[in-house]
C-alpha cells in the first residue's frame, strides 16, 4: 500500500520523520563512541532536540539546501495544529522542529532515501563541526 503525503497532516509526517532521523543519529553516538545511556542521550540532544532542528532547518534554508516541495512540507509541518505541547522548548521552536521532522517523513513516504541520508549526514557535520547556532 502506497501513503500520498499529500494526504496526511504535518503531524503524521513529523511522527515518521522522527523515527527516520532519530537512527543516523544513534548510529553516529555510538560510532564516536559513546556507550553509557546517559552519555549517549547528553549527546544526542545536539542533533535531535526541537532546538536543534529548529537550528538545522534555519541552515538548511539559508544555504539554499532543501528543494521547493520539502520547503513547502516544512512549512506544512511547522503550521501543523498539535494537541500536545513541547516540554523544554517554546512553542515557536517546537512547531519550526515538527516542520523539520515533516521533511524526513515527506521523504521517507516517497522513497527518497538517498535524499534522506544526504540531508541526515548533513545535519550531523553541521552539529559537529559547530555550524549552527545554539545547538551546543
Amino acid at each position: 500500500m502506497t501513503v500520498d503525503y499529500q494526504q496526511l497532516n504535518g503531524i503524521a509526517l513529523a511522527y515518521l520523520g522522527d523515527a527516520v532521523y532519530e537512527p543516523f543519529i544513534r548510529q553516529h553516538m555510538i560510532e564516536l563512541g559513546y556507550t553509557k545511556p546517559t552519555k549517549l542521550h547528553h549527546h544526542a540532544t545536539h542533533y535531535v532536540s526541537a532546538k536543534a532542528q529548529a537550528a538545522l532547518i534555519a541552515q538548511m534554508q539559508a544555504t539554499n539546501l532543501l528543494t521547493d516541495t520539502e520547503i513547502d512540507v516544512f512549512k506544512r509541518g511547522r503550521n501543523a495544529k498539535s494537541h500536545t505541547s513541547a516540554k523544554h522548548t517554546d512553542v515557536l521552536t517546537y512547531r519550526i522542529s515538527t516542520g523539520f521532522e515533516a521533511v524526513f517523513g515527506y521523504l521517507q513516504l516517497t522513497k527518497q532515501s538517498a535524499r534522506i541520508a544526504e540531508l541526515a549526514h548533513w545535519c550531523i557535520e553541521q552539529v559537529d563541526e559547530g555550524r549552527v547556532s545554539n545547538v551546543k
